[in-house]
């Protein structure tokens, strides 16, 4: 199978955490993914809103990616240089689990690409192997 590739760019405003998730969810339906969309939906949530925050002016990308059968890679890009850090949230902290929410749903498969201009955050969600019959 050959690699599908989709994405989008998108404003730095609130209303983009929802674009995002729109255009991730509806490109894995079609690719016939479903069991990947509510944790899709999640990490692309997350990564938008940490994008927005970086206070950014330039262009946010987001794309999905399926470089196999059962692979896809979700994909941030904004203009800022800030790297995400995991950090341990507070019990009664009201924001800080978002890295560790898209760690714990990608089994550690996500990361962080320097580019001279800003980054690109991924994150690679993987549907269960077929039980064999």
């Amino acid at each position: 199978m050959s690699a599908k590739t989709a994405s989008v760019c998108l404003p730095y405003r609130p209303e983009s955490v929802g674009a995002a998730r729109r255009f991730v969810c509806t490109q894995l339906r079609g690719w016939g993914l479903d069991d990947l969309v509510d944790d899709a939906a999640l990490i692309v949530s997350e990564l938008v809103t940490n994008s927005i925050k970086t206070g950014c002016q330039t262009r946010m990308l987001v794309g999905v990616r399926r470089p196999t059968d059962r692979t896809v890679r979700i994909l941030v890009g904004d203009g800022s240089r800030s790297m995400p850090v995991m950090v341990q949230a507070r019990p009664d902290a009201t924001s800080g689990r978002g890295l560790a929410m898209v760690h714990r749903l990608t089994h550690g498969c996500w990361g962080v690409t320097p580019l001279p201009f800003g980054k690109v955050v991924h994150a690679d969600l993987a549907t269960p192997a077929p039980v064999p019959r």
